[in-house]
C-alpha cells in the first residue's frame, strides 16, 4: 500500500509539473502578446502618416525646384568653362606662334613696323613675348576658376539629386505603411447583417429615420469611416425609378455638386470607393456598383447606355446597391 501511495504521489507531482509547464507555455504568449490596435487607433495612425506624406511631398517638390535651378547653374558653369578653355587654347597658339617666329628668324628680319624707334628688335620681341605670357597666365587663372565653379555646380546638382531620391524613398516607405494600415482596416470591415450560412442574404425592410435597410446602413457607415468624403451621402429617395433607392438598398457617395465633373482628386477617390466596395462585396452584401457610366456586379466593369448627364451617368458619384 505504501509503495502504491508513493507511486501515486510521484505520478501526481509529475502531472502537476506537466500541467504547470503547459500552462506557462500556453499562457506566456497570451500574456506577452501586444494587443491588436483598435479601429480608432489605426485611423489616428493613418491620419498621422497622411500628414507625413503631405510634408514629404512638399519637401520633394522643393528639392525638385532646387534641382532644376542647380542644373541650370551647372549648365551655365560648364558653358563658361568651355568658353574659357577655347580662349586659353587660342592664347596658347598665339604664344606658340611668337616663339616659333623668334626661333626661325632674327629680329632684324622682321618688318620695321614691329619695332619702336628706341627699342631694338630683340627687345621688342622680348616685350611682346612677356606680354603674351602674362596674358596667358591670366587666361590660365580664369580657366582654373571656371573649372572649379563647374565642379562645384556639378557636385551641388548631384547632392540635391541624391536628397530628392532620399525623400522619395522615405515617401515610398510611408506610403507602404499607409497601405499596410488600410489593409488592417479592411480586415475590420463589418459583416453585413442577415447573411446566411451559404453566403446568400435575407431580404430586409427599411428601418429607422433614414429609411434604409440595416445592411445598407452598415455599408454606408463603413464607407464614411473608411474614406474622407468631400460631400454628403444620399441613400433613400422616394422617386420610383426602378432602382434600389426607394427600397432603402442603395447609397450615392457624391464626389462633386451641381452636376459638375469631380476634380481629379475626387475622381481618384471615387475609384477607390468603388474598388473597396467590390473588394468587400461578399462581406458587406453589395449587389453591384455603378460609377462613371459603368456597372460592376463583381465580375468586371461594363459600360452603360448614355442617360444624358453627368449625374445620370454616375460621373459625379459612385452608387452602391445592396442585396
Amino acid at each position: 500500500m505504501a509503495a502504491s501511495s508513493t507511486t501515486f504521489r510521484r505520478h501526481a507531482v509529475w502531472v502537476l509539473c506537466l500541467g504547470a509547464a503547459a500552462a506557462f507555455t500556453l499562457g506566456a504568449p497570451t500574456a506577452g502578446a501586444a494587443p491588436k490596435p483598435t479601429e480608432a487607433e489605426l485611423r489616428a495612425e493613418l491620419a498621422k502618416l497622411g500628414k507625413k506624406v503631405d510634408k514629404l511631398i512638399e519637401v520633394y517638390a522643393a528639392k525638385r525646384a532646387a534641382l532644376g535651378k542647380a542644373q541650370k547653374a551647372e549648365a551655365v558653369a560648364k558653358k563658361n568653362l568651355q568658353r574659357a578653355e577655347t580662349a586659353y587654347t587660342d592664347a596658347k597658339k598665339q604664344i606658340s606662334s611668337i616663339a616659333q617666329i623668334r626661333y626661325q628668324t632674327s629680329a632684324e628680319s622682321l618688318p620695321a613696323m614691329f619695332f619702336a624707334s628706341d627699342l631694338s628688335g630683340a627687345a621688342m620681341m622680348e616685350q611682346l613675348t612677356a606680354e603674351q605670357s602674362a596674358h596667358l597666365e591670366g587666361f590660365a587663372g580664369r580657366l582654373d576658376d571656371r573649372e572649379e565653379a563647374a565642379e562645384e555646380a556639378a557636385q551641388l546638382t548631384d547632392e540635391i539629386r541624391q536628397e530628392a531620391e532620399e525623400v522619395q524613398t522615405q515617401r515610398d516607405e510611408v506610403e507602404d505603411l499607409i497601405d499596410d494600415i488600410k489593409g488592417k482596416l479592411d480586415r475590420l470591415v463589418p459583416v453585413g447583417s442577415g447573411r446566411r450560412a451559404d453566403g446568400t442574404w435575407i431580404p430586409q425592410l427599411p428601418t429607422g429615420a433614414d429609411n434604409i435597410t440595416d445592411r445598407t446602413r452598415i455599408m454606408r457607415d463603413a464607407v464614411i469611416r473608411r474614406f474622407d468624403l468631400p460631400y454628403t451621402v444620399g441613400c433613400y429617395r422616394s422617386t420610383q425609378d426602378g432602382g434600389e433607392h426607394p427600397l432603402g438598398r442603395a447609397c450615392d457617395f457624391m464626389m462633386s455638386t451641381g452636376g459638375a465633373m469631380p476634380s481629379a482628386a475626387n475622381l481618384k477617390l471615387g475609384d477607390e470607393i468603388a474598388a473597396w466596395a467590390l473588394k468587400n462585396k461578399a462581406r458587406l452584401g453589395v449587389k453591384y456598383v455603378i460609377w462613371r457610366q459603368r456597372i460592376n456586379h463583381g465580375s468586371g466593369w461594363r459600360f452603360m447606355s448614355d442617360r444624358g448627364g453627368v449625374t445620370a451617368n454616375h460621373f459625379d458619384h459612385p452608387h452602391i446597391s445592396m442585396y
